[in-house]
């Protein structure tokens, strides 16, 4: 798929919204100041997308969009280990980074992803005024890539194109980084570009 300038525009806005939101829950969970910026968002051909997902172990934790656009395809943050224990140890105020991802940092990424895509869902779809909810989420630990294929053989061609929200948390300790994953079924990736594009239309 290529984004115009418009699109693009429209898709930055909508990323930044929806990262706001969940940077700001995020915070009251972590209790400390989390600022969350998406610097790039790009839309990729399905067929494509092992391109821009790397070989490292991440947690993968996967939603399926509900609500107004029942099955309306599916929604999923990846967080490398290194980003998982982190926020796990900010969570728990812990220091041992040195570690292999354990049961404790899978509870912890389920409830950060949980947190960040509840509030990426609620604030874009009130800016494009229609529901969206997530399902319960499925968590998978492995390499990013071997995570997602599992996930689009399940999708079984209802899914064409992905929106990739690269996102970066910044707080008091180093950044961390992650994605958020929109693989919208024809239908909603059709919705999502005439909302934002009215919403990006000039006032009369």
């Amino acid at each position: 798929m290529e984004l115009d300038a418009i699109q693009k525009d429209a898709l930055a806005e909508f990323g930044n919204i929806g990262a706001a939101h969940a940077a700001t829950t995020l915070s009251q969970m972590l209790m400390s100041p989390i600022e969350m910026t998406v610097p790039e968002v790009q839309a990729v051909d399905i067929a494509e997308l092992h391109n821009y997902i790397s070989n490292e172990i991440s947690a993968v934790v996967v939603f399926q969009i509900q609500g107004e656009v029942a099955d309306g395809g599916y929604i999923v943050v990846s967080m490398p280990r290194e980003t998982v224990i982190q926020l796990t140890n900010r969570m728990l105020g812990t220091t041992d980074a040195d570690r292999e991802i354990n049961e404790m940092d899978q509870s912890a990424a389920i409830e950060i992803g949980n947190i960040m895509i509840s509030a990426f869902l609620d604030a874009t779809a009130e800016l494009l005024d229609i529901v969206m909810l997530p399902s319960p989420p499925a968590l998978a630990i492995d390499m990013a890539h071997a995570a997602f294929e599992s996930i689009i053989a399940q999708m079984a061609g209802d899914v064409n194109d992905v929106l990739i929200f690269n996102t970066e948390l910044t707080s008091e300790a180093p950044p961390v980084y992650g994605g958020i994953y929109l693989l919208p079924n024809a239908e909603l990736m059709q919705q999502l570009f005439l909302m934002l594009k009215r919403l990006m239309e000039p006032l009369p």
